[in-house]
């Protein structure tokens, strides 16, 4: 894993970011968030997806404010997008894509007829 790390928020829950490897063949990876309890149940909720090998090492790319915002209007707290080249966060004016919910990255797509 490229980055990742995690934000305390005042209510005592968590919001964890995680840039991952692609599951797809073009090469580019996603950074996932997670809004959960604390942050070995954000881990949780990725591995119970079949994300199995998802840990979290240190914090160095914690998640911006904007990313914060992103995921706790989400309705299921767990979102990804595009991730940058280099493993960390841009500037939100410079962002293209919007937030996807999760099941859009595992939906595996349909075999040919």
């Amino acid at each position: 894993m490229a980055a990742g790390g995690f934000c305390k928020l005042p209510t005592g829950s968590v919001v964890v970011a995680l840039n991952l490897p692609s599951p797809t063949p073009d090469g580019t990876g996603v950074r996932v968030l997670v809004h959960a309890h604390n942050r070995a149940r954000a881990l949780t909720r990725l591995r119970n997806l079949g994300m199995r090998a998802v840990y979290l090492r240190g914090n160095g790319a914690p998640p911006t404010p904007d990313e914060i915002t992103a995921v706790l209007h989400h309705p299921d707290g767990l979102i990804w997008r595009t991730a940058p080249d280099n493993g960390v966060p841009v500037a939100p004016d410079l962002v293209q894509e919007l937030w996807h919910p999760i099941r859009a990255l595992l939906r595996r797509p349909a075999a040919p007829a």
